[in-house]
């Protein structure tokens, strides 16, 4: 019997390098993205590990506790945290939608939306200590004394590029013939942004809200130089006032056992309020990508 020889066809060399080439980034790629997820997972997995042992009913119920002492809690941190924090997104939201709003409806195409661009872009990548010692020179020297209502403005401060920013995009992404349509039905210029622009743009501008407020939950720095801190219950806005940061802050530096572990009980608080307002932000973008 006689055999055939089939020839295989060559190999382009141009297409097997290229080949390897992309089975090496592909490798390199997964070991970047395995070595930034291990060490996430490491950070998450000893977080949980020392929180949950110090977590219990009375770090909700209970004032945080004087040197020495084996009991406390941090109620009054968690409260003081939450008012800074509510008053600082009170007030940078507003101001950063109403920017943004005028960046991407009105001033489109003006030499000052690029101005304020570049400005908002600075602040948005600036230290956040750098906010605080603005603040501390701003406020706190004026006023004499640290308070909570310059903590939440040092809040403020840092809130308001991230809800310029994302309500800018938001609206830019609004078709233009939606716009267009409702003003050739005669709605003014205020009408069309508020039940047309602002209507599509809703999920998405909510979403930067819970970014911005996820990302001042757990800042430190500006409040070390702004509201700094108490051990007291306090509701007074021209005083110090306690908080987590800087009460986990303070503790995770002391000898004492018990101290310690509250700083790792309010940091998973911290952690798990962030996640849940991440995770929120997330729906709301999916939703928005669905519609």
């Amino acid at each position: 019997m006689t055999t055939l020889a089939v020839d295989m066809p060559a190999v382009n060399p141009i297409y097997a390098r290229r080949r390897r080439l992309d089975i090496v980034i592909r490798v390199l790629c997964l070991g970047a993205a395995l070595f930034g997820v291990s060490w996430l997972a490491l950070i998450l997995f000893t977080l949980f590990w020392n929180g949950l042992a110090g977590l219990s009913l009375q770090v909700f119920t209970e004032m945080t506790p004087p040197p020495g002492s084996n009991s406390g809690g941090l109620l009054n941190a968690i409260v003081g945290s939450l008012l800074m924090t509510i008053i600082g997104v009170g007030i940078g939201a507003p101001l950063g939608m109403f920017a943004g709003t005028y960046m991407a409806e009105y001033g489109r195409y003006d030499r000052l939306t690029s101005v304020v661009r570049f400005i908002n872009d600075i602040l948005l990548s600036a230290p956040s200590i750098i906010i605080g010692l603005f603040v501390y020179g701003a406020v706190v020297v004026p006023m004499g004394g640290f308070s909570a209502l310059a903590g939440s403005l040092a809040l403020a401060v840092i809130v308001i590029p991230v809800v310029v920013r994302t309500t800018e995009d938001m609206l830019l992404l609004v078709p233009n013939p939606l716009r267009e349509a409702a003003s050739a039905l005669g709605l003014p210029r205020s009408l069309v942004i508020r039940r047309v622009a602002y209507r599509a743009a809703r999920a998405g501008i909510v979403t930067g809200m819970l970014l911005a407020t996820a990302r001042v939950a757990g800042e430190t720095a500006p409040l070390l130089f702004t509201a700094l801190s108490n051990q007291f219950w306090s509701l007074d806005l021209t005083s110090t006032m306690a908080n987590l940061p800087v009460t986990i802050n303070n503790f995770v530096q002391s000898p004492y056992d018990y101290w310690k572990q509250l700083a790792w009980a309010g940091a998973l608080i911290i952690t798990l309020a962030v996640l849940a307002l991440n995770i929120g932000a997330r729906i709301l973008g999916a939703e928005r990508t669905s519609k």
